[in-house]
């Protein structure tokens, strides 16, 4: 076989490879959305679509779009908490020397390796134990879950934040304090922007991780403030309606939506570029 030949079969060979993964990945998409099409009345999964219909997504109930701001909310708040403390803990890692400095970063990264359901109970328990010592339950309560959802997200912020910074060119900050500017000004108007790719990421993750949640939500919410992840988990749980294809369906062109968004705000060859130029 000449060189040509092997490379033409190569490149069929790895062809074929990226489109089976693609479509291994894609394919409950596709079943989802198809199936969200589907009209008339019935109780199971229907793919592909007989009828065209758009006959599911009026069948939504209220209660659902209640859940999906509420987890949008929490998602938000979750996202931007982590980024508040998620950008100082990087920068204290990356930036200082102290003794047992590997111990917190540890700290900072327990919350990926400790199961979510351990998570759930211990700030179940902690919830009560407050609430029996100030009079303040945060079970069932939007800050409840908020607090809890950081615990969840903050290590993604963290993370994604000491990676470009391990690569930043700190004589850009340098240069800036040689010009007269303050400590707080050269963070603002040079590092900040530097690494504000790895923060959008960071918190992007956050609030997939917040909004995706069960098992800490199944713990801490209640009828009133029950995300939409758990509100999904607890509608299959018994019985299932086709109406959950239809939301379902909105959030995934939702969420295409806004990676497409954050690709056209910060762009990979931003991500690439956030070394600071070192």
């Amino acid at each position: 076989m000449t060189r040509f030949g092997s490379r033409t079969v190569r490149g069929l060979v790895g062809a074929a490879w990226v489109t089976g993964v693609y479509l291994f990945l894609f394919a409950p998409l596709v079943v989802v959305v198809g199936a969200s099409f589907d009209g008339g009345e019935r109780t199971f999964l229907n793919f592909p679509p007989s009828d065209l219909s758009l006959h599911w997504y009026g069948r939504i109930a209220p209660d659902l779009f209640h859940a999906l701001g509420l987890s949008l909310i929490i998602g938000i708040s979750a996202a931007l908490l982590s980024c508040l403390l998620g950008v100082p803990a990087a920068l204290g890692l990356v930036r200082s020397q102290f003794p047992g400095k590997g111990v917190v970063a540890a700290l900072f990264r327990a919350p990926l390796q400790i199961p979510a359901v351990v998570i759930g109970v211990s700030f179940l328990k902690l919830y009560y134990f407050v609430g029996d010592w100030i009079g303040f339950y945060a079970v069932g309560s939007i800050p409840g879950l908020v607090v809890a959802h950081t615990f969840l997200a903050s290590p993604y912020v963290i993370g994604s934040v000491t990676a470009v910074l391990q690569r930043f060119n700190t004589r850009l900050e340098e240069a800036a304090l040689s010009l007269g500017a303050s400590r707080w000004r050269a963070f603002r108007r040079v590092t900040l922007p530097v690494i504000m790719p790895g923060v959008f990421t960071g918190a992007m993750y956050a609030f997939l991780v917040s909004f995706g949640d069960v098992p800490v939500s199944l713990f801490l919410g209640a009828a009133e403030a029950q995300p939409f992840a758990a509100k999904i988990f607890h509608l299959m749980e018994f019985d299932f309606d086709p109406s959950l294809l239809a939301i379902a369906t909105l959030i995934i062109f939702g969420s295409l939506g806004l990676i497409y968004l954050l690709q056209r705000a910060v762009g990979m060859e931003a991500l690439v570029r956030s070394g600071g130029g070192g």
